[in-house]
């Protein structure tokens, strides 16, 4: 049984702009660990003291944020990394959407497939150097001792079809394999049309290892969509870990004993929000996957994680929604990639737990978006030690005039079901203002955990955002 929770949050700072990397770095020369913030528009701050600096300010190189209309973008800087001997090397690690670079996008209208149009199911992304939304690019950065922080050089350079499903909080460091790790989203749209997340040479909807040791020297790496288009040297520094995403939170460890559980949450398409968790698997070389398909073969992939998507949506096979002319509370869901959903049915691996667009049961509510997955150790909330704690962007409350995200917690099954989560109560006012949950982040050793906030849904509403700890 999981217990009810209650918390606290404490404000640490506001009005800055959208949060989407919270996490803890010790400064060179530093003795204790300081709170970073990135937010979307590219800036990095730190905390010292109950004072916020500047540590990098990047917004001249981020593509611009909300032009397409409506305000809501999901590009920007979305991922920062320290690096594990960040205190002695100052290396770090972004991810973000390079001005400039702003393209017509893969298809000219929305997709939806149609069970009943085989074509819908089969499409192409063709024409890729002019039919694409932006370039997002990984960057390696050094703090030097005695100076502003500069870039080294680049890791990797990816076309992206469409503006949304670029991962968030995309880079984090592997403390099993001391690798970087990336989460990429399947490129956008709905659906994945090109179902680039289930194939191998796509680097769209992959978790990827880079291995930053290995210096390619290859100062800028080509733009490219696919593995094989990368040259020899940096395919040899790259694995995969996981495929079959549709978009990722980033990725928590926890250590057990002498390993370590990984979770990731997939944020769902119409109905389902997901969190996975996985202990040993094989990652696969990428030099592996390319000579594959070179021989026209399938690459090894026992003990290769799969999420299923987009043939499955969570716990459900991914259906198509459509509302009932006779009845508008009502609507049907068909199944959207039947075949594929029994393709994957055995080769996916299942959720430890999900939650639901539409939940009629007490005590739940209806998610929108899943922003964040942590691994709590901590033990000052001792309800919450050893749990993992997740974040929806905000809840589908009819009633409510302003938005409420929601923050709720699950533990792994010892038989490895499927489990229930629990919402747990916050304590915090928000008065008459908008606060969806937008990010989600811990210290190093994952004892305390932050909560980023923001009073909307556009990135161009600026200095809207508030950090909070979450506390007993």
């Amino acid at each position: 049984m999981l217990i009810k929770v209650k918390v606290s949050l404490r404000p640490i700072v506001s009005k800055v702009n959208l949060p989407t990397v919270l996490k803890t770095a010790i400064l060179p020369g530093d003795l204790k660990e300081t709170l970073f913030i990135a937010t979307q528009v590219g800036e990095i701050f730190y905390i010292r003291d109950g004072v916020i600096r500047t540590f990098l300010d990047i917004r001249p190189r981020i593509v611009k944020l909300g032009a397409s209309g409506g305000g809501y973008d999901e590009r920007g800087l979305l991922g920062l990394a320290f690096h594990p001997e960040f205190y002695y090397n100052g290396l770090f690690y972004l991810h973000y959407s390079v001005a400039g670079t702003q393209g017509p996008g893969a298809l000219p209208e929305s997709f939806s497939p149609n069970p009943c149009d085989p074509r819908t199911l089969n499409l192409r992304w063709i024409n890729r150097e002019t039919q694409y939304d932006h370039i997002d690019t990984m960057e390696e950065w050094i703090l030097p001792s005695n100076g502003q922080p500069q870039k080294l050089r680049t890791l990797l350079n990816l076309r992206r079809p469409f503006f949304n499903h670029n991962g968030v909080n995309s880079l984090n460091f592997s403390p099993e394999t001391g690798k970087l790790v990336l989460t990429t989203g399947d490129g956008g749209s709905g659906y994945d049309p090109f179902n680039l997340s289930q194939n191998d040479m796509e680097i769209a909807g992959k978790i990827i290892e880079i291995d930053v040791v290995k210096n390619t020297f290859i100062q800028n790496p080509p733009v490219v969509t696919r593995f094989n288009e990368l040259p020899v040297p940096i395919q040899e520094t790259l694995t995969v870990i996981a495929k079959g995403v549709r978009n990722i939170p980033g990725i928590s460890f926890q250590r057990f004993y002498n390993q370590y559980i990984k979770y990731v949450g997939n944020v769902g398409q119409d109905l389902v929000e997901s969190i996975f968790s996985f202990g040993q698997n094989k990652p696969i070389p990428v030099t592996q996957l390319v000579q594959a398909f070179l021989m026209k073969s399938e690459a090894d992939q026992e003990g290769f994680i799969n999420f299923g998507w987009r043939a499955w949506e969570g716990v459900f096979p991914t259906p198509i929604i459509r509302g009932c002319s006779a009845n508008t509370t009502l609507d049907e869901k068909t199944i959207a990639y039947y075949y594929e959903a029994v393709k994957f049915s055995v080769r996916r691996l299942q959720p430890v737990t999900s939650y639901f667009h539409k939940d009629p049961r007490p005590d739940k509510f209806g998610g929108t978006a899943l922003t964040g997955v942590q691994a709590y150790m901590g033990n000052r909330i001792p309800a919450l030690t050893g749990s993992v704690v997740f974040t929806d962007l905000a809840r589908k409350e009819e009633s409510q005039s302003s938005a409420r995200g929601v923050l709720a917690y699950t533990r792994i099954r010892t038989d490895c079901k499927l489990n229930d989560f629990s919402v747990i109560q916050t304590d915090y006012n928000f008065g008459s203002q908008s606060a969806y949950y937008v990010s989600l982040g811990t210290n190093l050793d994952q004892t305390t955990l932050y909560l980023g906030l923001y009073g909307s849904m556009k990135v161009t509403d600026y200095n809207q955002g508030t950090v909070f700890e979450i506390i007993p």
